[in-house]
């Protein structure tokens, strides 16, 4: 008996002792890699001839670092400490409206209605020249994000550039709500509706009061869009589960490096209806939190999932504080919906360059929800519905890069005084064939990759004057090139056309808008609709053939 336990004294010292020395070495190679940069980064302070910005070149090593391990481990600057604070809040004080580059040019992309901006008549496509005294030429769009906010009740000068003229506004900062649920309402006398694009610490709180308001005029039956929502706040979806099932139910687990980041996470609160018949929609963007609530209602057989597969984010995220106000996010675990399935699509492990193998393309595996239904992991949620996707063509996808469809929608807005209500605006065969005059005259940025790569081929030959005796034959292939990249988009016709018409709706009715004018219109819904009025069709899905 002592033989035994001085054995098991033994095989413990040396698990120990082995792990001790693998941290050690660990430990030992960054410590050595650290002191590496820190001498090199020295030496090019001291000797190189050119005086150097030790913050960009740092942050450039750091973020060059970071990109081979997968999108999601990010370095945050102080800024960008200041940005994640804003996406978690969904508050903070600004004028009301969203800017980004397009083609180079700081452009208003969207106006919140009810705000500053709007009650001031800065509309979706001004282009900023000036914020304050300060041209925005100078600055990168994070800093631009910074000039335009500020405390509550201060003023900040815009110079905007609209149809070539320049206008000079005034506008009132204020506190900004960012409402995660940005459209809600009853679609029949049974049925309600809510849309929900994000997961900030205003989520559930937010769906919580939208789906009170619509109980209240008589809906029995839910339609919850996740389309296009790329998740957020773990806990948020955990909240928003709880709503639909009993407490103490298994949500999400997660399995990490370290022991005391793997958790199993339960529903902690009395449900606020466990019976209403629900159908939640997802498409390719529905990505992370909002693949934990349509998985975790799926193995849970709680809703019927409506769509497309959703885009297959598995990981999870934990922000680390860094030194001089900056943050690491990382990769830390992966989660497992009720049924023990993880959901990653694209394989980082075995990344090789821009090459990410994904396990969609690999042997699936099975797992069962509380019914026993089959489902499986890897590659995102599969619906239990499914809407057929349309693949885009690669001319249709340079296109969804390009700034055409946005600035064709400002024109139209300025050429248009008015249009249709949004339950009612069709983008009609006439205007598409406007839209590809509008294209045809090389307005835009506008180029697939072969264009790009001719173009650059001929301006190769220029530099080393061998184009003398090919400029007609290259405006020739051009012309052609521009007539069958047309063509290809004729093939994503209808798809295009939904695009456009959303760009044009916002225009005049804002974000809200949009939504009405998918309920009027859209596949999803009309389908969700038609599941949640066949009350046969509703339970044999989720009882899978059980009475």
């Amino acid at each position: 008996m002592k033989r035994m336990k001085r054995g098991i004294v033994i095989i413990g010292l040396v698990i120990t002792s082995t792990f001790f020395v693998a941290f050690k070495s660990d430990f030992f190679e960054v410590a050595k890699q650290m002191e590496i940069y820190t001498t090199l980064f020295k030496e090019l302070n001291l000797y190189y001839i050119d005086e150097i910005n030790p913050a960009e070149l740092t942050e450039k090593a750091i973020n060059e670092m970071l990109d081979d391990l997968d999108p999601y481990t990010r370095y945050y600057d102080e800024q960008g400490v200041e940005e994640v604070k804003i996406n978690s809040s969904g508050e903070y004080s600004g004028i009301g409206a969203e800017s980004r580059y397009y083609d180079n040019k700081l452009v208003i992309s969207e106006v919140y209605e009810g705000y500053s901006a709007e009650e001031e008549g800065i509309k979706v496509g001004d282009q900023i020249l000036k914020i304050d005294d300060i041209s925005v030429e100078d600055y990168d769009s994070d800093q631009i994000s910074a000039l335009l906010k500020g405390v509550p009740g201060s003023t900040v000068q815009l110079i905007v550039k609209r149809q070539q003229k320049e206008i000079g506004f005034t506008v009132k900062r204020e506190k900004i709500l960012v409402d995660p649920v940005p459209h809600f309402e009853m679609v029949s006398t049974e049925i309600g509706y809510i849309a929900f694009n994000k997961f900030n610490n205003k989520a559930s709180s937010s769906v919580k009061s939208a789906f009170a308001d619509l109980k209240e005029q008589g809906m029995t039956k839910l339609i919850l869009d996740l389309r296009g929502n790329p998740g957020g706040l773990l806990n948020e979806a955990i909240n928003i589960t709880n709503f639909f099932v009993p407490k103490n139910e298994v949500v999400v687990s997660t399995k990490a490096k370290l022991k005391k980041w793997s958790e199993v996470y339960k529903t902690k609160y009395e449900p606020i209806d466990l019976d209403m018949p629900i159908v939640v929609l997802i498409d390719g963007r529905s990505a992370s939190a909002a693949e934990i609530v349509a998985g975790s209602l799926q193995d849970l057989d709680r809703a019927v999932i409506l769509g497309e597969r959703s885009f297959g984010k598995g990981l999870v995220q934990r922000y680390r504080n860094l030194t001089y106000g900056t943050k690491l996010k990382l990769t830390i675990s992966k989660y497992y919906t009720p049924s023990g399935r993880n959901i990653q699509e694209l394989d980082y492990t075995h990344r090789e360059g821009d090459d990410v193998p994904k396990f969609s393309e690999e042997s699936r595996h099975a797992f069962k929800t509380k019914n026993g239904r089959t489902v499986y992991d890897g590659g995102g949620i599969s619906p239990d519905i499914k809407i057929e996707k349309i693949e885009l063509t690669e001319s249709t996808e340079a296109l969804l890069r390009s700034d055409a469809i946005f600035n064709f929608a400002s024109e139209y807005y300025h050429d248009h005084s008015s249009i249709a209500s949004p339950e009612t605006y069709v983008f009609e065969d006439g205007e598409y064939e406007d839209f590809l005059s509008y294209l045809d005259k090389g307005s835009s940025n506008f180029k697939t990759k072969s264009e790009k790569k001719f173009e650059a081929a001929f301006e190769l030959s220029e530099e080393e004057n061998l184009s003398g005796g090919i400029e007609s034959s290259f405006k020739k292939l051009s012309k052609e090139l521009q007539e069958q990249k047309i063509e290809e988009l004729n093939k994503n016709k209808e798809s295009i056309k939904e695009i456009i018409s959303d760009e044009i709706i916002n225009r005049y009715y804002f974000k809200k808008g949009e939504y009405q004018n998918h309920i009027a219109f859209s596949p999803f819904i009309k389908e969700a609709i038609s599941v949640l009025e066949n009350d046969e069709q509703y339970r044999s899905i989720l009882l899978n053939g059980k009475k």
